[in-house]
């Protein structure tokens, strides 16, 4: 059974530092994109970062480049978005995601893990 548990979620102040985490299991995790979505109140899902299977790339929103890191460790089937300055702006749902390899495979989403940012 495929499961993407995210954590790390709460509250922090403007300025302040979260790291989310994601653990995959079900799948084979060496196999695919990772990334991270996040959905404010009344707005759409949008993409905030991906990284390739193997972790050589990455790219990001424009809104949080320079503020957020996504990383993964294969060897423990996890991913990570380590996320710094945070504004009230990021308040949001964060999901993680497994990208399929090809379109013979599905994408798998987490549960998502709430981020609020609040002074």
């Amino acid at each position: 059974q495929v499961q993407l548990v995210e954590s790390g979620g709460g509250l922090v102040q403007p300025g302040g530092s979260l790291r989310l985490s994601c653990a995959a299991s079900g799948f084979t995790f060496g196999n695919y994109a990772m990334s991270w979505y996040r959905q404010a109140p009344g707005k759409e899902r949008s993409l905030v970062a991906i990284i390739s299977s193997v972790g050589g790339n990455t790219n990001y929103a424009d809104s949080v480049k320079g503020r957020f890191t996504i990383s993964r460790d294969n060897a423990k089937n996890t991913v990570y978005l380590q996320m710094n300055s945070l504004k009230p702006e990021d308040t949001a749902v964060y999901y993680c995601k497994a990208v399929a390899p090809t379109p013979k495979y599905y994408d798998y989403w987490g549960q998502g893990t709430q981020v609020t940012v609040s002074s």
